[in-house]
């Protein structure tokens, strides 16, 4: 019976999903020559709708304990769903998130995405690519937006704890900006790469700032424990030892 009810309410949030992202991506992408804040109004309009719709259909509660300041700063975000990629708009006034380069192949939604001001990733780019990143990143913490990074590099399942990708230490160390690790449990109720979802509260907390400049093996394990603070204990004792 709970299985035959997340199915339905899944049918459901999908359809309504498909069909607004699809409308405020062509929204967006129309408002590019007219008005940049037309297109950030579509793109925070997708995210509210999405909140809404897992509100009323998937049957979601979100709670977030602390407070995320739209400042300047790199936010670290454990990664378990899309949940926390398509809620950033909504989060944050305008943040500036790294984002894998495939995605910007995405019809209508990558050109829209790219005039946002996302930043891509591209792994495989050598110096030339993270050049490039890391002048977008400092361009977007000039013009005041917070960054946002998925440490782990992908979604990984509630539970999981992975080591931090070596791109962490590369952006920490060379933007000198302070650090707001973000735990999030989203992958209980809004599982990775499956489209069941399930009803349930899905959680932010916000960890303690971390300052630039400490050496990389300290920034890396607080970042790594303070994003994995939802996780049970004793998966974390387990990747520990």
């Amino acid at each position: 019976m709970r299985y035959a009810l997340a199915l339905v309410r899944s049918i459901l949030f999908w359809i309504a999903f498909v069909i607004m992202s699809s409308i405020c991506s062509i929204g967006a992408v129309v408002a590019l020559p007219v008005s940049h804040h037309a297109t950030r109004w579509f793109v925070r309009l997708w995210a509210q709708f999405h909140r809404l719709i897992c509100r009323f259909i998937l049957g979601h509660r979100v709670v977030v304990e602390g407070a995320m300041p739209d400042t300047p700063v790199l936010y670290v975000f454990k990664h378990e769903s899309a949940f926390e990629t398509i809620e950033q708009p909504m989060l944050f006034r305008w943040p500036a998130v790294f984002a894998k380069e495939e995605l910007f192949s995405i019809p209508v939604w990558g050109q829209a995405a790219r005039f946002y001001g996302l930043i891509p990733v591209d792994r495989d780019g050598g110096g030339k690519a993270m050049r490039a990143m890391l002048a977008a990143a400092k361009a977007a913490l000039a013009n005041g937006r917070p960054l946002v990074l998925f440490a782990e590099g992908t979604r990984v399942p509630h539970g999981q704890a992975p080591s931090l990708r070596a791109g962490f230490a590369g952006m920490y160390r060379m933007l000198g900006v302070p650090v707001i690790p973000v735990a999030v449990n989203s992958g209980v109720a809004y599982p990775p790469r499956r489209w069941v979802k399930w009803s349930g509260t899905i959680t932010y907390r916000i960890g303690e700032t971390i300052p630039a400049g400490l050496p990389r093996d300290e920034a890396e394990d607080r970042v790594w424990r303070a994003i994995n603070a939802l996780n049970p204990p004793e998966a974390l004792e387990t990747v520990s030892e």
